[in-house]
């Protein structure tokens, strides 16, 4: 038997939710060897059996699926069955559970969390607002952003924001050198929006910086990755954070889903006492 699984995703939507719910599993299991096959859109009997061929001819296969259509999802379930293929509906039994809960009939509509409704445009609008305002950009009405993020170069502004922006907030990320990078707005409004400072370990930025510089093939920036330049701009931006009392969150052994996800918490608590 092979100790590597070959994990099929199959969706009638992009897969995003799927994706997401398999990498959350995956964080379960130290030793999870896995090939992944990706199958979104995937709404037809024929489409099904072309991927339940090509999982057969392979060893160790095992199909996750969101499929909302309640025919498609049990002909899915039936037909790996008949080929002794483990299957698992993600969905499934919640929408089932859920409708019993809220006496009602769910839609079974695929991709109906992509309807184009209010909250739709909203992050759209926050999107564009971000990628506006990455890396220092557009500070000049710097006061519109949810959320302001800080940090010295490659404590992971940009990636956070983005993914705070497909959450549907607003969101500037300022470079810091020192405390003169801080726009003056912010100095003299320190609450002016949910602002929140990223740090790292000096290490692990030095392992950061020092692959980027690799990867653009700069080799002149000597300071940018001298290690003791880098944890005097930790502590120029430690101190800053502590005398605007912005919050702090170390980004070190944090994905950046982990991050956003504690930042989302600091806004909430930042908007009730607002």
């Amino acid at each position: 038997m092979s100790n590597t699984h070959n994990i099929y995703l199959v969706s009638d939507s992009t897969g995003e939710t799927l994706e997401r719910i398999f990498i959350a599993l995956r964080a379960q299991f130290e030793k999870f060897d896995h090939n992944l096959f990706h199958f979104s859109f995937t709404r037809t009997e024929n489409q099904i059996s072309k991927i339940l061929d090509d999982a057969k001819k392979k060893q160790d296969s095992i199909i996750l699926y969101t499929i909302v259509d309640n025919k498609l999802a049990k002909y899915l379930s039936q037909e790996a069955n008949k080929k002794n293929i483990p299957c698992f509906g993600v969905l499934g039994d919640l929408i089932i559970n859920f409708s019993k809960l809220l006496n009602q009939k769910a839609t079974n509509i695929p991709s109906g969390q992509h309807v184009l409704n209010e909250e739709y445009y909203n992050r759209i609008e926050a999107i564009q607002f971000t990628m506006n305002h990455d890396d220092g950009n557009s500070l000049t009405d710097v006061e519109k952003s949810d959320i302001i993020l800080l940090g010295v170069s490659r404590t992971s502004k940009t990636p956070t924001s983005i993914y705070l922006a497909n959450r549907g907030f607003k969101t500037s990320n300022i470079p810091l050198v020192n405390e003169r990078s801080i726009p003056e707005k912010l100095k003299e409004n320190p609450k002016i929006s949910c602002i929140v400072g990223l740090v790292a370990e000096p290490n692990r930025l030095y392992d950061v910086r020092k692959n980027r510089l690799t990867s653009i093939k700069e080799k002149d920036k000597t300071n940018y990755i001298n290690l003791e330049n880098i944890q005097d701009e930790l502590n120029n931006s430690k101190k800053a954070f502590k005398k605007y009392q912005w919050p702090i969150i170390d980004v070190t052994r944090k994905s950046v889903e982990e991050t956003a996800a504690s930042i989302i918490k600091i806004h909430e608590i930042y908007s009730s006492e607002k």
